[in-house]
């Protein structure tokens, strides 16, 4: 057994136990750097619905673009599943003796069904509350899609749920606030919505057409 069998192996038993001690909310994948057409080499759990010859993420070719061979682990951040379900994960690289980078070893952990259950269990422990508590947040965003994220996620706490367990009705009122405090002037804004919330974009246009049509019907 060779130096990179012999990591690859110990990675799979380290995935395994992190996914046994935190159940089917956690996934561990381990990518080969060597082929980013299909780096998915090995996974436990089944939060983001990925198999085994699936292609390298986004960020983890943006992380290996920016680094000059020495790409920065990652810890902590908030990712999107397909399905709109919010995850947190981690992104740490392993290098051969060499200190050249031959796997990525990553971890997502589904948080949707906690924050659900967190908006539930709010109205026990705060005695007034605004009518809409994120009205007076503010986020310095660097760029639109940053803009567009915070109005979605102040959107997504005013419904009270994650994308992802909302039903058409709620995911409907979810387009409605995000258009009511202009997210939709944004170029781009219906594609980053549709992404967040686990939707196609024609899905988004059919619910601003019911919208539309609700509205006109409350104005006659």
């Amino acid at each position: 057994m060779n130096e990179r069998e012999r990591i690859f192996k110990q990675l799979q038993k380290i995935g395994e136990s992190i996914v046994a001690m935190f159940g089917i909310n956690c996934e561990t994948c381990i990518h080969d750097l060597t082929d980013l057409h299909h780096s998915l080499i090995h996974i436990n759990g089944a939060v983001t619905g990925r198999e085994i010859g699936a292609p390298a993420t986004d960020l983890l070719v943006k992380l290996l673009e920016s680094a000059n061979d020495k790409p920065e682990d990652l810890h902590n951040y908030r990712t999107v599943s397909g399905d709109g379900r919010t995850l947190k994960s981690s992104t740490i690289f392993i290098s051969d003796s060499s200190d050249k980078p031959i796997f990525a070893f990553c971890i997502n952990f589904d948080t949707t069904d906690y924050f659900n259950a967190s908006q539930a269990l709010q109205q026990f422990f705060i005695a007034e509350q605004n009518e809409h508590p994120a009205d007076s947040s503010e986020t310095f965003a660097q760029s639109p899609s940053e803009t567009i994220e915070a109005l979605f996620q102040q959107a997504v706490l005013e419904i009270g749920k994650q994308p992802a367990t909302m039903s058409t009705e709620e995911k409907t009122d979810l387009v409605e606030i995000l258009e009511r405090n202009g997210a939709l002037q944004f170029k781009g804004a219906v594609e980053q919505i549709a992404l967040l919330a686990g939707v196609s974009k024609y899905t988004i246009y059919n619910y601003l057409k019911k919208i539309h049509a609700r509205q006109a019907i409350n104005h006659l």
